[in-house]
C-alpha cells in the first residue's frame, strides 16, 4: 500500500527556511529518521516544499483557467513536505509517523493519505 504522508505547513514554514542552530538540530533529526525508513525499505519519495508565496495556482472552470499567485491562505491547510511510503497497511503508517521527530520547531501535523492502486479503479 502506497501512502503520501503530509507535512502540514505552520506560520514558522511559511516564512521560508533559514538556517540556526535549532532548524540544523531539526533537520539533522530528520535525516536519520529518513535513513530508517531506507533501511526499512519504506520510503520511496521525500522533499521538503518551499513557502506558497513562491507557488502558484491554477483555477479551472471549463475551458477557462485563471493563475493565482501566492501565498495562500489558510496556512494549516497547506502542504510544507512530503514522504511517499510503501507500507503494509495504514496502521504501519501510523506508527512509522508516531516514530517521526517533530517537522516543525513548535506545534505541528503530520497527514497519511492513501494512493489508489490500479485494483482500485477496475
Amino acid at each position: 500500500m502506497r501512502v503520501m504522508v503530509l507535512v502540514k505547513a505552520t506560520e514558522d514554514s511559511e516564512k521560508g527556511f533559514f538556517p540556526t542552530p535549532e532548524t540544523n538540530e531539526m533537520m539533522e533529526a530528520m535525516g536519520r529518521f529518513n535513513d530508517e525508513l531506507r533501511s526499512a525499505g519504506i520510503l520511496l519519495d521525500a522533499d521538503g516544499l518551499k513557502p506558497s508565496s513562491l507557488g502558484k495556482r491554477v483555477a479551472f472552470d471549463g475551458p477557462g483557467r485563471t493563475v493565482i499567485d501566492g501565498p495562500f491562505a489558510e496556512t494549516r491547510e497547506l502542504v510544507a513536505g512530503f514522504w511517499l511510503w510503501d507500507v503494509k497497511d495504514m496502521d504501519e503508517a501510523v506508527a512509522w509517523v508516531k516514530r517521526c521527530p517533530n517537522p516543525m520547531p513548535g506545534p505541528s501535523e503530520i497527514e497519511i493519505r492513501p494512493l489508489y492502486e490500479m485494483a482500485d479503479l477496475q
